[in-house]
């Protein structure tokens, strides 16, 4: 049988992790108001307002709907209340102070970001395995997803709940798990694809999944890579134009990608930038076509952002804003691997309607 398509790329998961932390760090107690707190945040994550249905509601099947709505009061947001009521159809705005737009966000997601976080986060809930599972072990089924590699053991998450490590054993004699160990746990193949971190593409994949012991030198790296990747890296190595020392390149492909972590300064300093250069998104794409033509390969984050003209950046700031273009589809890349970033699907889209209204008869 096929395998089913990852639901997230590992920007997105990455991204999912920050969701449940963001979750993790609020001051609630009991799995039924966690599991209700990630949906109202994720759907409130670009607006700082969540709207539900009182059959959304209905749906999560929490075993206390009043006290897991009540809880949400002490954390300051607002409307929630609505939601208790008899109408089951009626979107209610669940307003999240810390969410939404304004520098600081807690949740920084792009439009196609939150929509696909939001997507796999319904997926999980509703897989077979686990839709019928107390609020504890779906809730669990959610940070082992995104924590957890498509085909290997991973590790419990160090901010996994009390009562979500008390339901693990109901992930296993449910099919959500394979195994369960200790603090060890491996995926089962029927949710494998819910994995928050997938493998790379086999087109990339060989040399970036060597052992972090093994110490290899820049020319036994690359004949080890796949011919698609050592392809790419010979691009950049010969580029004319970026004239780039064999140090600067081997070091880029050799490391070991670390998940960039966006502190409070970050944030603000983003929510800075976006105020001094708004939609950046159409000249974002269009920079990194131009450059690709010229150069044969996409530009590092450090070339885009200098060639952009967007002045003196933090490298976490630069790491930001690239990711916010590339979640609302501006960009996109094959991460990790460097100097792969290229127009997004946003710009193919707004080239396939100008296509077709060109053909429209006037």
């Amino acid at each position: 049988m096929q395998p089913k398509p990852f639901l997230l790329t590992p920007c997105q998961g990455e991204a999912a992790r920050a969701l449940l932390a963001y979750v993790g760090s609020l001051p609630l107690r009991g799995a039924d108001a966690r599991l209700l707190a990630v949906v109202v945040s994720i759907r409130a994550a670009r607006s700082g307002i969540g709207n539900l249905t009182g059959q959304d509601v209905r749906s999560l099947r929490l075993a206390d709907v009043e006290g897991a709505v009540a809880a949400f009061a002490a954390l300051g947001w607002q409307g929630q209340e609505a939601l208790l009521g008899e109408d089951l159809v009626t979107p209610v705005g669940v307003t999240v102070p810390d969410l939404g737009l304004q520098p600081g966000s807690r949740l920084p997601f792009g439009k196609v970001m939150r929509s696909k976080v939001s997507g796999w986060t319904t997926r999980t809930l509703s897989a077979k395995p686990v839709k019928k599972t107390s609020s504890a072990a779906r809730l669990a089924a959610l940070f082992l997803a995104a924590h957890g590699p498509a085909d290997e053991p991973g590790t419990l998450p160090a901010g996994l709940p009390d009562d979500c490590r008390a339901a693990l054993p109901e992930l296993l004699a449910k099919g959500f798990l394979r195994e369960l160990d200790g603090d060890r746990y491996l995926l089962a193949e029927a949710v494998r694809h819910l994995a928050g971190m997938r493998p790379l593409p086999d087109a990339l994949a060989g040399a970036r999944d060597e052992p972090e012991a093994e110490r290899l030198t820049w020319d036994e790296w690359k004949g080890r890579a796949s011919v698609a990747l050592r392809r790419h890296v010979e691009a950049v190595e010969g580029c004319p134009e970026c004239s780039l020392s064999t140090a600067r390149v081997s070091e880029a492909f050799m490391r070991t990608a670390v998940p960039a972590q966006f502190e409070e300064k970050v944030l603000k300093a983003y929510g800075a930038w976006e105020a001094r250069y708004p939609d950046q998104g159409p000249a974002a794409a269009e920079f990194a076509a131009a450059f690709r033509a010229g150069h044969g390969h996409g530009p590092s984050v450090r070339q885009f952002c200098k060639g952009m003209g967007w002045g003196k950046m933090s490298r976490e700031l630069r790491i930001l804003v690239i990711r916010r273009l590339i979640a609302d589809g501006w960009l996109t890349n094959t991460g990790p691997v460097p100097w792969t970033l290229r127009p997004g699907k946003a710009v193919q889209a707004g080239a396939a309607a100008s296509t077709a209204a060109a053909g429209r008869p006037r």
